[in-house]
């Protein structure tokens, strides 16, 4: 009789890492784009989306990479420990992490669409995304060069909106009234594993692998917006954003509606908020400009839409769009 091979030393075969269909089309669409915008009549298109791809390029790898790390070395049951239940010190947990990640809201996406993967909630998640463009510490030190120490008005409001959405959140998702991890079951003990038995080459696969996948779910979707965003840069004059942002109500409205449309980086919007600073004259409208390209955004809402639910999605701008309105309207009268 033919005895079977031992398998002590067998090596079992790396996933495969492959691109997704949706990111090969839209890449792809982006790529013929960014090829033509380099023809004479497109130059003004060449130079907004190459003005934006320096912004956003490293944030955006930065999200994938330690969105890839999270997948390979982070348990799932770590995860959950301290942003998956639904206890109010999970909020304040999702906050903290936010404001310690050191990338502008597009790189944010990757890393909390992989948190939601490894079984954060979503009312974590979106307190977690609320708070990271605009509470993180790269984006405090540049708004306080801009503004001073009214930079810490801005921090502080952001940061209390994201806790009274979470909040809200956890209450919609008790509920059912939002999408949870129906389904998944998290324990809170966790082993670390991949570092235990650690290999670099297991390692290097897994946290790539992690980064494709990671890019498959979202790449896209910020891709859509990078190049409805440099259209608009392109052939939107500049006096525009600045001439109708009044501090009344329809100003800010309009603040509210091109924010939505030309939102794509932290770092990048920050400069264009100090500008409407400069001409209005008062805090209100920037910080619209600044918060509603979070909280409005089309690839935020997008990527949770896809992602997490539609529920979820739709909920966003609702709960968060009239705590940026009322913030915006006590800045302009007090300040």
């Amino acid at each position: 009789m033919k005895h079977e091979a031992s398998c002590e030393h067998c090596v079992t075969p790396a996933e495969p890492i492959r691109l997704g269909r949706k990111l090969k089309i839209v890449g792809g669409f982006f790529i013929v784009l960014f090829t033509l915008s380099y023809l004479p009549a497109l130059a003004p298109l060449n130079e907004s989306l190459v003005s934006y791809l320096k912004v956003i390029w490293w944030a955006i790898l930065l999200g994938l990479l330690i969105g890839g790390l999270i997948d390979h070395f982070i348990p799932e049951n770590f995860v959950f420990k301290y942003l998956g239940q639904r206890k109010v010190r999970t909020i304040f947990y999702a906050v903290i992490a936010g404001f310690l990640m050191s990338a502008c809201s597009h790189g944010i996406l990757a890393i909390s669409m992989q948190l939601y993967k490894k079984g954060a909630s979503t009312s974590s998640i979106v307190t977690f995304l609320l708070a990271s463009p605009w509470a993180n510490l790269p984006v405090t030190i540049l708004l306080f060069g801009f503004f001073g120490w009214k930079a810490l008005l801005f921090i502080l409001a952001a940061m209390v909106i994201a806790v009274i959405t979470g909040l809200i959140y956890m209450i919609l998702e008790k509920a059912d009234w939002v999408e949870t991890h129906q389904g998944h079951r998290f324990d809170t003990s966790y082993q670390w594993t991949a570092f235990t038995n650690f290999n670099l080459e297991k390692a290097a696969h897994g946290t790539l692998k992690g980064a494709v996948d990671l890019a498959n779910m979202i790449l896209w979707w910020i891709l859509i917006g990078f190049m409805l965003a440099g259209v608009i840069g392109a052939y939107v004059p500049a006096h525009i954003f600045t001439q109708y942002f009044g501090p009344d109500f329809l100003g800010m409205v309009l603040t509210l509606l091109f924010a939505t449309i030309i939102e794509v980086c932290s770092e990048g919007s920050a400069p264009i908020a100090f500008e409407i600073f400069n001409k209005v004259g008062t805090l209100g409208n920037p910080f619209i400009f600044l918060m509603a390209g979070v909280v409005t955004d089309y690839t935020e809402i997008g990527l949770i839409w896809s992602n997490i639910g539609k529920k979820a999605a739709i909920w966003l701008p609702i709960i968060t769009v009239p705590q940026v309105l009322l913030v915006a309207y006590l800045f302009n009268l007090y300040l």
